[in-house]
């Protein structure tokens, strides 16, 4: 009868490895794809009057900005600072989106990663694992 449940639970075992096994694959010979794919991320964003485009990469640095000769109409450099800084940030938001759904398809779901990267939630990374510490833990019990 042990043996039967021994096999049982290698059997589940090897299940599970095979199935982690085939994440890391995917996600080590992907790896470079994505690297090349988060490079090449710029995501642009333009003011509501048009005068302003601001053009981020993928970790939402301004690597372009475009000012309109209109802009210079105003003399309010405070209310100009704040349209280029809400255009800045617009952009930045969108390159965020977009960087975690590129990475959210190399990730296997749930792996805390994609949470991380919304908002930077270190718990995020590490909830995966204790869940699995602890069922873990039930199942020697």
């Amino acid at each position: 009868m042990t043996q039967s449940v021994d096999r049982d639970a290698n059997r589940a075992l090897r299940a599970r490895f095979d199935e982690v096994h085939d994440q890391y694959e995917r996600l080590r010979s992907g790896l470079d794809e994505l690297r090349h794919r988060l490079a090449a991320v710029e995501v642009t964003a333009t003011s509501d009057d048009g005068h302003i485009a601001a053009t981020v990469g993928p970790r939402g640095q301004l690597v372009r900005l475009v000012l309109d000769p209109r802009v210079h109409r105003t003399h309010d450099t405070e209310a100009l600072a704040a349209r280029i800084t809400g255009t800045v940030q617009r952009a930045a938001a969108r390159a965020t989106t977009v960087v975690r759904e590129l990475v959210a398809g190399y990730l296997p779901p749930g792996s805390g990663a994609v949470d991380f990267l919304d908002g930077g939630d270190f718990g995020a990374l590490l909830r995966r694992g204790d869940a699995a510490l602890r069922e873990e833990a039930a199942r020697g019990a």
